[in-house]
């Protein structure tokens, strides 16, 4: 994969980063990575050579030991950093694309919710018909999964 396909930002686009490879993908079970990521687990990749293309993340000291990185914009996670390491995890979901750091490993299972394992087992529903107008009218602002020339712009 090449460099420039390892590239990646919050949701708004003031913070955009390169890295110049990617270590071992992971899914931390941990307390902490649940309510930094509002979600079941946090999704992490070691990042080597990280470079901020634009702007920077603000800082989050989580514990004694490690601060963890978003946009202070829009709050998008996006890096965990423990004291005294040259490498950073990067939010995989922060990746433009996040299929390039599949999780292989998954770490601090004491504090996977219990639920977790069945959650490939709840039934899939396809949208409902009279939810497509809704979504038909749809506008992401979102920034798009690829470097613009400024913050905001949005092709």
């Amino acid at each position: 994969m090449s460099q420039s396909e390892l590239t990646g930002g919050c949701q708004c686009g003031a913070v955009r980063f390169r890295a110049g490879r990617l270590g071992r993908p992971s899914i931390c079970h941990c307390r902490m990575c649940q309510k930094a990521f509002g979600s079941f687990f946090g999704p992490l990749v070691t990042g080597h050579d990280v470079v901020w293309t634009r702007g920077a993340p603000k800082y989050f000291r989580s514990s004694n030991k490690a601060e963890r990185g978003f946009c202070g914009d829009c709050g998008t996670p996006l890096t965990y950093k423990v004291d005294g390491q040259t490498t950073i995890e990067l939010a995989i979901g922060a990746l433009d694309r996040p299929e390039l750091a599949a999780p292989r490993i998954q770490v601090n299972p004491a504090d996977k919710l219990a639920f977790f394992d069945g959650l490939h087992d709840l039934p899939m529903h396809a949208r409902a018909p009279e939810s497509e107008e809704f979504y038909a009218g749809v506008v992401s602002y979102q920034h798009p999964d690829h470097d613009t020339r400024s913050w905001g712009e949005s092709a």
